[in-house]
């Protein structure tokens, strides 16, 4: 299938990349490859991009994209960002430094629309939601598996579903006389709790897929983990740009950037897609960025 993904806020992101002639920048979020080329354009043939996905597909289409625009100054490395530290150390230098790291938490419109996967609750696809082979449970295994309370939990943090509690004993329930192992099937309990009604913004299962996307992938720990690490990658006066779409990934960006005495905040607030943005790409509405530099 194409890979089609709009990149979310790219006038903004470039904006705090800053990027020069000769600058080395690291994408930890390739998707369609939006930041990336952009990026590359920006830095001529003196500079280097990293470009950093777990997704085989985006892959293949930042490759294709590569050989068709004739560039020569983009690495691609199939990975999680969570290794970012070794991408680097591979692929560059233990001792290499850039002048900017740019992360786009949100999901790709290709993942969603690929039918082999189950990011989307349209359909009726596999109940997989890993970005890439390396994860530590399925998101079969934890519909199937996880007790009721964990799965309350789950809903609750990263969904911010208000009705968890329900729509996770709806599932505990089915599950004992059926597997769930479709995103129809979970789509189906998900409704009998919170039916869909038409005139809503959003699907009643929108929130729950989220919540196991987040899960199957330990989002919010890897983001966690990764951003000393980006900071560390980062040459003085280097930039550092986070796009975030949930509000527990916001705020992990935020306090960390308070945190970091090596950090000179550019974003008093996070910036929001324009409402221009917004109606030419809906995905886009829960969009924030935050940057900040880092200090000498």
């Amino acid at each position: 299938m194409a890979y089609f993904h709009v990149p979310v806020m790219l006038t903004e992101v470039l904006k705090y990349l800053n990027p020069r002639n000769g600058g080395r920048f690291i994408d930890c979020t390739l998707g369609g490859a939006g930041y990336t080329m952009a990026l590359a354009e920006k830095v001529g043939e003196s500079g280097k991009i990293l470009g950093i996905d777990l997704d085989e597909l985006a892959l293949k289409n930042a490759a294709w994209e590569i050989k068709t625009r004739q560039l020569n100054n983009i690495v691609l490395v199939q990975d999680n960002f969570k290794n970012l530290k070794e991408i680097v150390a591979a692929n560059f230098s233990a001792a290499a430094k850039f002048d900017g790291v740019v992360f786009d938490l949100g999901l790709s419109s290709a993942q969603l629309d690929d039918e082999t996967r189950g990011f989307s609750f349209k359909g009726e696809r596999p109940l997989d939601m890993a970005f890439g082979p390396a994860v530590g449970h399925s998101t079969e295994e934890i519909v199937n598996r996880y007790p009721l309370l964990e799965l309350t939990r789950i809903f609750r943090e990263y969904g911010e579903e208000r009705r968890a509690y329900q729509i996770a004993k709806a599932i505990v329930e089915a599950r004992r006389t059926k597997r769930i192992s479709t995103t129809a099937d979970l789509t189906g309990i998900v409704e009998k709790i919170v039916p869909f009604r038409f005139h809503s913004k959003i699907h009643p299962a929108t929130r729950i897929f989220q919540a196991l996307r987040m899960e199957t992938n330990g989002e919010l720990e890897v983001l966690a983990e990764v951003l000393p690490v980006a900071v560390d990658l980062l040459k003085p006066q280097g930039r550092l740009v986070v796009v975030s779409f949930h509000s527990g990934e916001d705020r992990i960006v935020k306090r960390f950037f308070k945190a970091q005495e090596n950090l000179q905040i550019l974003t008093k607030r996070p910036l929001i897609p324009a409402a221009a943005e917004t109606a030419n790409n809906f995905r886009a509405r829960s969009a924030k960025l935050r940057a900040a530099a880092k200090i000498g």
